[in-house]
């Protein structure tokens, strides 16, 4: 069970009260962003239709409002992505580590928004998703095949003053089972 009151002690340790954020939830369809939004925003696990059109959300978590965009997934959704860049504090990627057969797919629009350029500057905490499912991919195994191996930045912090390094990181999750993604949003929240 995800513990919400930790989550706000760290935000506030970590110097995040008052602050607002702009988080794009971005994945192929099916990955669980809206779901993961919901769990966030109401911690209730849901079914939920494919999502058809952009939609926001503000969740307050402690004193920091976050504006987070589910943009969809589904091949005609992904044209509208890089109308929501401007002014983004954090990119959260979502893939279903269940589904390999697409990884290919999500790979190639993993990197299309790694490079980017409105988009240089924003952490990307990539969120493998559905590791409930014993045939989901191991983390080692998505770093492979989204081509992450020996790119990402660590688990802990980055000092971004000495390097002109972007941080970005694979955190292993199941939504269902409310595991992994507060370790990842944990991380993020270093960057915003």
């Amino acid at each position: 069970m995800f513990n919400f009151d930790w989550f706000y002690g760290l935000l506030s340790s970590l110097g995040l009260y008052r602050k607002e954020a702009k988080i794009l939830f971005l994945g192929l369809d099916n990955a669980g962003k809206t779901t993961l939004l919901h769990m966030l925003r109401d911690e209730k696990l849901v079914q939920h239709q494919p999502t058809q059109h952009p939609t926001s959300e503000e969740l307050s978590i402690g004193n920091i409002n976050f504006k987070a965009f589910d943009l969809g997934g589904h091949r005609i959704a992904r044209r509208v992505w890089s109308d929501y860049y401007a002014k983004v504090d954090a990119v959260l990627y979502l893939v279903d580590a269940s589904d390999k057969e697409r990884f290919a797919e999500s790979k190639r629009e993993l990197n299309a928004l790694l490079s980017d350029e409105s988009l240089r500057n924003a952490p990307f905490l990539i969120l493998g998703n559905k590791i409930d499912l014993h045939y989901a991919a191991s983390e080692d195994e998505l770093r492979y095949h989204m081509g992450l191996t020996g790119v990402t930045t660590g688990k802990g912090k980055v000092n971004l003053a000495d390097t002109n390094v972007r941080p970005i990181e694979v955190f292993m999750c199941s939504i269902v089972r409310k595991m992994g993604y507060g370790d990842g949003f944990r991380w993020v929240s270093q960057y915003i």
